[in-house]
Formats: structure tokens, sequence, C-alpha cells
């Protein structure tokens, strides 16, 4: 249940066997979820927060026209609301971007945790850590980048994240949102995301067929994003 969670803890620090099984038995209950539902609304205060055992979902908010803006993507591994714990509010809505498993740790759990166990408690804000690391990249991305350019450090950021987790196949891995949904993460028009997927065709630097993202160029796709992958914390050190 919560190996891909242990996978991502360990990209950053050794995890202890004691630690492992206390995770383990803090998982009151799971559910699935279905494309396009949402794991956690906009408004609510959830008690427990919600770990992403599989599958792909993302955070968002609304404007008052309807549009839609796609502030973070996560995969397995990522805790997708630990924030929730301390902000009990939720300021936006996290929505199922393909068919999800999730596990629920209750806050009081989490609170015994950040009372008893220090190590696992800097190793669970680590994680929000990284989140917000995440957030600046995207900022920086979205306003300082060409869409060519930010496209190309997305694609980057999570070939890397699900390696991690052991999501991908050589340099492929699975990528299950439509160009709408895509747009919605740039911050574009999908008139502008298919000419921005045009060019990078052409330069065969990657390919997105039937869900699948394959990249052709590593170098070339690092190059073009300047992807550097300081700001996920990838070094196994004490913390």
């Amino acid at each position: 249940m919560i190996e891909s969670l242990l996978l991502n803890l360990q990209s950053h620090d050794v995890v202890t066997e004691p630690e492992r099984t206390l995770l383990s038995e803090l998982v009151w209950r799971e559910r699935r979820f279905l494309v396009d539902e949402d794991i956690v609304a906009e408004g609510s205060r959830p008690s427990y927060s919600t770990l992403l055992v599989d599958g792909f979902a993302a955070r968002y908010k609304f404007m008052a026209d309807g549009a839609r803006q796609i502030t973070a993507l996560h995969v397995a591994g990522d805790f997708v609301d630990l924030h929730a714990f301390l902000l009990k509010t939720m300021d936006h809505g996290i929505v199922a971007m393909s068919p999800c498993h999730v596990a629920f740790l209750d806050h009081g759990d989490l609170k015994d945790i950040s009372e008893t166990q220090p190590h696992l408690s800097r190793l669970l804000w680590l994680d929000t850590l990284v989140d917000g690391a995440v957030h600046r990249e995207w900022i920086v991305a979205m306003g300082r980048r060409s869409k060519k350019s930010h496209l190309a450090h997305l694609i980057c950021e999570l070939y890397v994240r699900l390696q991690v987790v052991r999501r991908t196949d050589g340099f492929r891995f699975h990528f299950p949102l439509t160009q709408l949904e895509l747009a919605d993460v740039l911050g574009i028009s999908v008139v502008h995301l298919n000419k921005t997927l045009q060019v990078l065709r052409r330069e065969e630097l990657f390919t997105w067929i039937n869900q699948m993202i394959t990249i052709l160029d590593w170098e070339k796709l690092q190059d073009l994003a300047q992807f550097d992958p300081t700001y996920l914390s990838l070094n196994v050190e004490a913390r």
C-alpha cells in the first residue's frame, strides 16, 4: 500500500524499518476514484491526509469565468494534501486525472508522529517543502520560459519524479492527460498547445502517443528546458 511513498521518502533519506512499519499501520482506509472525480473538494475540512498510491491527480483552481488553472500534478507516492493537516480548510480542489487508488492517514495519527517521531516528521515536512519547490519552478516556467521550454521542463520533471517511484519504462512513461488538461497546466489555449507540440515533434525530442510519452533525446530535452533537478532534493542524506 505505501511502497510508492517509501520510494519517494527514500530518495531523500534512509527510512528505518520501524518507520516503515509505523507508516503502514497508519493507513486506515483506501479508496479508488474515477477520472474527473474530486479526491478532495475545495472548501472542505478533511480530518485525514490523502496518499496517492497509484494514478495521476491534479490540484486546481477555478476562475469566476469558469476557466481552470492546474497548479500541481501528483503521481504515485505523493501526499496530495499533507498540508491540510495544519491548514485545515482546503483552498483548492484535487481531481483524479486518471483512475486513482488512494490511502488515507488520519490527522490525529499524523499529530502523534509529529510529537513522537522527529525523524519521520522531518521527512514528511520535507515532502511539503519539495511541493513548494516544485511550485516555484512552475511559477518561473509560467512567467519566464517560452512555452516550448515550459513544456519540455514539465516532461523532464515528471520523468524524474516517476522514475523515483518506478513508474517509467526506459525513457517512456504513462501520461493520461488530455490536450485540454495539459493546456490548463501550462496556462495556454489548446490552439497554442497544439502549435507548441508540433514544434517539439519536428525537433524529435519526444513523442506523445496513446497516453504514452517517449523521450527521444534526453540531453537535448534537458537543454531546452534548462532542467536542473536540484529542487527535487533527490540526494539521500541525513535530514
